[in-house]
């Protein structure tokens, strides 16, 4: 079996090789083709400023004169996990142009909060959004209890000790998480 596959892969006038190998592929050591690779590796991926959880992607349409044209709309939620969150939309033709837009709308509406020393709010707040209506409120050490996007905002916010509740029937997750955003920004630097 393994000569059938040394066959295919042998080219007239060439030496074969295994197939499927990582060797030396101009000679070069291993141990310096490690150390190229891990130094580019380090150089390209620079971690980000803010992270980045999408909520929510849609494809809409705009009914036209010859038809339809299609779009899509990306809602999601940015911070640093350090106390700053946002959430943004972005509408474009393509998804990834749409994601960038959305980013750059949630780095737009991006609230800085005053956390306790334990990484929670100082007080239970209640708010509501549209059809949305969130309650918030803080818990000894006892972690996230949140559901929906409610948890990405308060996750990506940096909040550790909290636990939230959705009161209202609606199930759209871009409105529940601006409510959410609402409410914590009753906890801003700005407005203390």
């Amino acid at each position: 079996m393994e000569e059938k596959i040394k066959k295919e892969f042998k080219a007239p006038g060439t030496v074969a090789k295994q197939p499927f190998s990582r060797g030396n592929a101009g000679g070069e050591d291993n141990k310096t083709q490690k150390k190229f690779s891990k130094s580019v590796r380090r150089e390209s991926r620079t971690k980000p400023e803010f992270d980045q959880k999408i909520i929510s992607i849609r494809r809409v349409a705009r009914v036209v004169a010859g038809g339809r044209r299609f779009s899509f709309s990306v809602s999601l939620v940015a911070g640093n996990r350090k106390g700053s969150v946002g959430v943004g939309v972005g509408k474009a033709t393509d998804t990834p142009l749409a994601i960038e837009k959305a980013f750059r709308d949630a780095r737009k509406n991006m609230v800085s909060l005053n956390l306790t020393k334990d990484s929670s709010i100082p007080y239970e707040v209640r708010g509501k959004l549209c059809a949305s209506d969130v309650f918030l409120r803080p818990t000894g050490r006892r972690g996230v209890l949140a559901g929906s996007s409610v948890k990405d905002v308060i996750e990506l916010a940096g909040i550790k000790n909290i636990s939230a509740k959705i009161f209202s029937r609606s199930k759209n997750r871009l409105n529940n998480a601006k409510a959410t955003v609402e409410l914590l920004s009753r906890f801003s630097k700005k407005s203390n």
